[in-house]
Order: structure tokens, then C-alpha cells, then sequence
């Protein structure tokens, strides 16, 4: 895991500092809200309904068992009592005090961490695939350029102010975990005909109100050219992207108007005016790398039998270890997801007591490392498979061991308007409700591998286009309404659902899903997926279910 160097940690104190003489200005009448604006927005605050919103940055996902403790007293020092991890790998805090933030700020700065860059239109956190360095598809571990990207983004002078938001993602395997096509610049480690490992680049991909699939712009680009390729699609999207219109500033819109191939020569004419003035050595590379190493894997870990003694024995962890646990590279090990999704729980949410024994348990069994996935969950990436069923005991009793990774009570599931000024409707209690229908185990898991995601808002924070099914919020009069989507996806597949038909009351949202999963139940070919079926029926089928009645 990368650690911070002088120049790393006097940026963050010096960027703490600055944030606390600029809100004592503010407090003090000697800037205005406007003035102040920017200022908070750049240090990852906003203004929510009911209070203060603070988003920590996660770099890549990759947090330590120091941190995850830091997290839990700011939740007990300064908020209530809870965190909040999102679809960008990222930490919220819902109930800071605007006084106290820089104080947060100073605590965060003290265990390697900060809220730089985390809102605004500057380039956002760098995110990644939460099984890196360990799954066993991959091609090279993604993190190393992730973190050289981090900090080649961090206070980038000329990128400080784009015509609006800017998210990269790295994928370094070939099942794309990190949904690199709805960034604003997917990077996927790929290699060439000649076995050579290099970079593949697409741009234009996003979500939110006019969800879209990114396009490849370059299909293999030397190592060393990253940063200066990098450098060329912001600067062209600087020059270029729309500022008259937020809702038409994204370089989605840029490469969409512009068109892809008008877009590329664009990107490689200024590329070639530059490529050489940023180079990436394979010095530098190769130092960051030493950050990624291996931890000190037991190589008899194969050799454990109690293992298949407890998988035998013990019905339930045979079924978390089937749902919660995935493939590793090294024999005798797994990687472990706590499932943040229990059934009466908002998604994403943890406790302040949940994140000091999830740092304890992360001493014992896992190195220290503590991953956040896109879907707001968590990894442990390096579990001993002699270690799982006390793991699990262990989980089983922080409610952390619900096994639903991947199924359709693991929710994606923005705040909505619980917290969210910007929500039209609400989120976390219809999650709920569509957990109490569901609460046959069983059940969920005949139904396999399906993902909701679900937005209070346009903006899609949720991911709703990409999921399986997706669930929209909308206002109609002051009245909850929410519309469907059937058949997006955000990997290899990556698709934007299509809407079912008229959005459907609150009241009845939680009987449309089981609709749709009843005609899926019944009408799905042998091992045939719910991603499979709705690409081969269609929504009609679905369609006519739901709204039978209306």
C-alpha cells in the first residue's frame, strides 16, 4: 500500500490549513456563500438538507487498519455515530459540523488521507477494480498506475477548473470489475499482438442524465506515454467541453457532438505536440510497484483440512463462502467481501463499532487492508482458507456476513432524500422494502447473479442505468414515482438499460420488482442468467407483468 512521502503529507496539512482560515473567513462574514462555493466544494463539502455532506477521498479503494479506526472516531467525535462508503470507493460523512470540518480535515491528514478533490469540476478520485492484485484474470495490478495517476491529477494546475467533473477508472484485468466505460477516460491493461503490456484508452463514457458507453480512442499506448495521453484528452476536453450548460459540459457530450473519430485526430494531434515533455519511466513504474508488492502469503495454506471439514459441516458457511468469497491467484487463499447490505441497514452504511472491529479483523487475517467495492461493500483480499470460518463467525456476529454479494438484496443505493438536497425521491426505505419482500435466502439465491441500482435523482449517483434493473426517483407534483430499467449492465457488456414503460408509485415499486423476478423465475432457460434472458425476450415480457393491472 502506498505510503505518503514529505512532499504527500505536507500537501494534505498545508491543504487542511488553508481550508480552516477559509472557513473561519466564511464564519465570520468575510466570504460569502458564493465566495466559499468553490472553496468547500474543492475539499469535498456540500450542502445537503440537513446538514454538511463530507466525502473522503479512498485512492483506488485501498484503505489500512489505522485508517478504518480514524473513520470510526470521526464518526463518534463528529458525526452520528456511522459512514458512508459510495459506488466511487469513496468515505461520507452525512452530520458534520461546518466548524468542525477542519478539524475532520487535520484528523484525516494525520492517518494519510484528505477530501482534496473529492467535488468540483476537477479531476475526482481514481478508481479501480476492488479484487486487484489478487484476482486471477488479471493481466498486471492495476493500482501502481492508479497511484501515479493520483498523483499526477492531485492540484493539477491547468485542470483545476474543467467545464465540469472528471472520473478516470484503471482495469487491469479481463473481466472489467471497475466499469472503465462509464468514466470520462477508461484505461484497461491490455497486451499487443507482440505480447507487449501497454494501455487500452476509451473516453466519453458517463452516466447520470444522458448515461453513456465510452468508445476506444487508442487501442494500445505505451506505458510511458500514460500520463502524457492522459494529458492530451483534458487538455482538448478543456479547450473544448461545453461551459454554457453543466447538464452538456461532460466530455461525453464533447466526444458525442464532436464525433469519435473528429474527437481521436483532435486527441493525437495535441498529443503529438506534447508526448515527450511527460514521460513515464520504467524507473518510476517500477517505484511505485514496490508499494504493491505481495503480502507474506503462507505457501502451505493448501494444506489446511479444516477448511473442508467446516464446509462440510456448516450448511450457512458453506452458503456465505459460496455467495461472499471469490477466486485467488494464490492457492489455499480467498478473497472475502462484508457485505454492507444487511436487511435492515441502509447500503453502504457502517457503524462506528463496525469499523474498529472491522480494523481488528483486518490485523488478524488480512494484512491490515481493508478494499471498498463499487457495489458498497468491502474486501478482504487475502484470507487464509484456514481462516475463513472464524472469519465468518466473526462477521456473522458485526452483521457484516449477509450472503448477497452480487444478488438482488445487494443494492447499490444513493442517500436520496434522506440527505440529498439534489433527490426527487426517496431511496434507503424502498431498499428496505424491497428487502422485506425478499426475505426468502433461498429464493435469492435460485435467482443468481442480479444487480439493482437505484437513484433518488437524475444524476444517477446509483449507477441506475447500468443496473440489471434499475430504479429511478421522480417527482411528479410533489408525489415519490420511480421508473424501471431492465437490462444495463457495467462490464465487459456494458449496456444502458431500457425503461419498462410509466414510472410506478412508491407504494407498489417493491411488488414491480418481485413481478419482474417472478417472470424471469419462470420463463428463464436452464443456467440462463437475468442478464441473458432480458437480452433474448426482450422487456415485453416483463412489461406486460407489471403493469397487468394499470
Amino acid at each position: 500500500m502506498y505510503q505518503y512521502n514529505e512532499i504527500d503529507q505536507k500537501l494534505v496539512d498545508e491543504r487542511a490549513d488553508q481550508f480552516r482560515r477559509q472557513t473561519e473567513r466564511f464564519l465570520s462574514g468575510e466570504l460569502t456563500a458564493d465566495e466559499f462555493r468553490h472553496l468547500r466544494l474543492r475539499n469535498g463539502l456540500y450542502i445537503q438538507t440537513h446538514a454538511p455532506m463530507l466525502r473522503i477521498a479512498g485512492p483506488y479503494g485501498l484503505l489500512n487498519s489505522k485508517q478504518i479506526r480514524k473513520l470510526a472516531h470521526i464518526a463518534r467525535t463528529y458525526d452520528k455515530g456511522y459512514c458512508h462508503f459510495t459506488t466511487r470507493q469513496n468515505i461520507q460523512f452525512n452530520w458534520p459540523k461546518l466548524e468542525q470540518v477542519p478539524d475532520i480535515l487535520d484528523e484525516l491528514a494525520s492517518v494519510q488521507m484528505h477530501a482534496i478533490q473529492t467535488s468540483g469540476n476537477c479531476m475526482r478520485n481514481t478508481t479501480t477494480d476492488h479484487l486487484a492484485g489478487v484476482c486471477v484474470d488479471e493481466i498486471e495490478d492495476p493500482r501502481p498506475y492508479c497511484e501515479i495517476i493520483r498523483q499526477w491529477t492531485t492540484l493539477h494546475p491547468e485542470f483545476d477548473y474543467l467545464p465540469r467533473k472528471f472520473k478516470i477508472a484503471v482495469s487491469g484485468a479481463i473481466h472489467d470489475r471497475a466499469a472503465t466505460q462509464l468514466h470520462d477516460i477508461g484505461v484497461h491493461i491490455v497486451k499487443n499482438d507482440a505480447g507487449e503490456t501497454g494501455f487500452r484508452i476509451l473516453a466519453g463514457g458517463g452516466l447520470g442524465r444522458t448515461p453513456v458507453i465510452g468508445q476506444v480512442i487508442r487501442p494500445f499506448l505505451e506505458k510511458k506515454y500514460l500520463l502524457s495521453y492522459l494529458e492530451a484528452i483534458l487538455r482538448i476536453y478543456n479547450l473544448y467541453g461545453r461551459r454554457d450548460n453543466k447538464y452538456k459540459a461532460r466530455i461525453k457530450i464533447l466526444v458525442k457532438e464532436t464525433g469519435v473519430e473528429e474527437f481521436t485526430r483532435q486527441v493525437e494531434a495535441e498529443w503529438q505536440l506534447t508526448k515527450d515533455t511527460l514521460i513515464l519511466t520504467d524507473e518510476r513504474i517500477n517505484e511505485v510497484k514496490q508499494y504493491f508488492t505481495p503480502p507474506p502469503y503462507d505457501a502451505d495454506a493448501a494444506q489446511d483440512e479444516t477448511f473442508a471439514k467446516h464446509l462440510a459441516e456448516n450448511s450457512a458457511f458453506a452458503t456465505w463462502y459460496k455467495i461472499n468469497t471469490a477466486d485467488h491467484k494464490i492457492p489455499g487463499h480467498r478473497a472475502v467481501f462484508l457485505s454492507l447490505k444487511a436487511p435492515d441497514v441502509p447500503p453502504g452504511d457502517m457503524t462506528e463499532s463496525q469499523l474498529d472491529a472491522v480494523a481488528d479483523l483486518a490485523d488478524r487475517y488480512n494484512f491490515g487492508e481493508i478494499c471498498v467495492t463499487h457495489r458498497q461493500n468491502l474486501v478482504f483480499a487475502h484470507i487464509k482458507q484456514a481462516e475463513l470460518y472464524p472469519l465468518w463467525q466473526a462477521l456473522t456476529q458485526l452483521k457484516l456476513a449477509t450472503p448477497n454479494i452480487n444478488t438482488v438484496t445487494d443494492i447499490i443505493c444513493c442517500p436520496g432524500l434522506d440527505f440529498c438536497s439534489l433527490a426527487n425521491a426517496g431511496s434507503i426505505g424502498v431498499a428496505r422494502e424491497i428487502n422485506e419482500v425478499l426475505d426468502d435466502m433461498d429464493y435469492i439465491h435460485d435467482i443468481g447473479e442480479l444487480k439493482i441500482n437505484m437513484s433518488g435523482c437524475m444524476n444517477g449517483c446509483a449507477h441506475q442505468s447500468v443496473g440489471h434493473i434499475g430504479i429511478l426517483g421522480v417527482d411528479k407534483k410533489g408525489v415519490e414515482w420511480y421508473q424501471i430499467t431492465l437490462g444495463g449492465s457495467s462490464e465487459n457488456d456494458a449496456a444502458i438499460g431500457e425503461r419498462l414503460g410509466p414510472s410506478v408509485a412508491k407504494n407498489e415499486i417493491a411488488k414491480a420488482i418481485t413481478d419482474i423476478l417472478d417472470v424471469y423465475v419462470k420463463q428463464r432457460q436452464e443456467e440462463e442468467s437475468f442478464l441473458d434472458m432480458v437480452k433474448r425476450v426482450g422487456i415485453e415480457p416483463f412489461k406486460d407483468k407489471v403493469y397487468a393491472n394499470h
